[in-house]
């Protein structure tokens, strides 16, 4: 299904434009920063506030499953994580053609989608029922929980997200998988994609997971640490953009090590994409060529290693 985008594109901005907003929304410059840096990029005569509109996530706009399409059944859970920080929250999300009314609700594999370093945003939620409509259980966790859970904004949310005991939210995360994975409506199999923080969680849940985790499909994600990528048993398929060189060139030796172990593995370097290429919500960042081919080899990544 195609993103519902209004006709009217923003206006193209430089690569240092979209720098810069990554550098923003990852919390390694202040808000004040972003703002004096963007006015030098109001190009054309353009507006601050038109730049500002154009690197900004627009949510609403690039929404591709409605919370309220009849297709798929989506709620809000929380469960334990005594491991963690005691709880973590999380959208599930199931097709309704699994969950007859007068049976059993058809076992599914499991996908955990993990979302970037600021919290359950709205773009995360729509990856989950996305896996949802190629029949699949997804459970988005919150790892901004036990703040309270992503705040309505993404700076806000990167704001909140560096306040919370990291090691404590891995086991957050290794709680929700390990839920899932446990679930009667669950085939026992799970997956699991990320992005940016998440796919780093993706390739550090497979270390931690070993045989129980089925399959990983990280986006943009540092790679484990050399050590730690023999216990990795789930096949690793790695998405990265080739201008974002710092992560991409990472992959050769992760590729190496991936085969010295005999783990099924692929990955993929798109050509003009940028990080966070994937999220359609940031228009200046997405690259639909290389976002759909992604995600077209995650789907079938996930059906030959989850689902079989």
């Amino acid at each position: 299904m195609e993103p519902n985008l209004e006709p009217t594109k923003p206006p193209k901005m430089p690569a240092e434009a979209i720098e810069l907003y990554n550098l923003f929304i990852h919390g390694v410059i202040s808000r004040r920063t972003f703002m004096d840096g963007v006015k030098k990029f109001a190009v054309g005569g353009l507006a601050v506030g038109t730049v500002i509109d154009a690197l900004m996530p627009q949510y609403a706009r690039a929404q591709q499953v409605s919370k309220t399409d009849d297709r798929i059944k989506a709620s809000y859970e929380t469960i334990p994580s005594p491991q963690g920080n005691g709880k973590i929250k999380g959208y599930l999300v199931r097709p309704v053609s699994a969950d007859t009314r007068d049976a059993m609700p058809a076992k599914l594999p499991g996908i955990i989608v993990v979302h970037e370093n600021r919290g359950l945003n709205p773009h995360i939620e729509d990856v989950a029922r996305r896996l949802a409509l190629v029949n699949f259980m997804a459970f988005a966790p919150d790892g901004l929980t036990s703040l309270g859970g992503f705040p309505g904004d993404d700076y806000q949310g990167g704001q909140m997200f560096t306040k919370v005991d990291g090691k404590k939210m891995f086991e957050d995360f290794v709680a929700a998988t390990t839920w899932l994975k446990s679930r009667p409506d669950c085939t026992g199999k799970v997956g699991i994609t990320g992005f940016c923080y998440g796919g780093g969680v993706c390739n550090n849940m497979a270390v931690r997971l070993g045989s129980d985790l089925s399959a990983a499909a990280p986006f943009y994600g540092g790679p484990p640490m050399d050590a730690d990528i023999p216990k990795i048993k789930g096949a690793i398929l790695v998405h990265h953009g080739a201008l974002d060189t710092r992560l991409a060139s990472t992959w050769p030796a992760y590729d190496k090590a991936l085969t010295a172990i005999n783990v099924p593995h692929e990955g993929y370097i798109y050509p003009d994409a940028v990080h966070g290429f994937n999220c359609d919500a940031t228009p200046e960042r997405y690259n639909k060529a290389a976002a759909d081919l992604a995600w077209q080899r995650t789907v079938g990544w996930f059906n030959k290693y989850v689902r079989s």
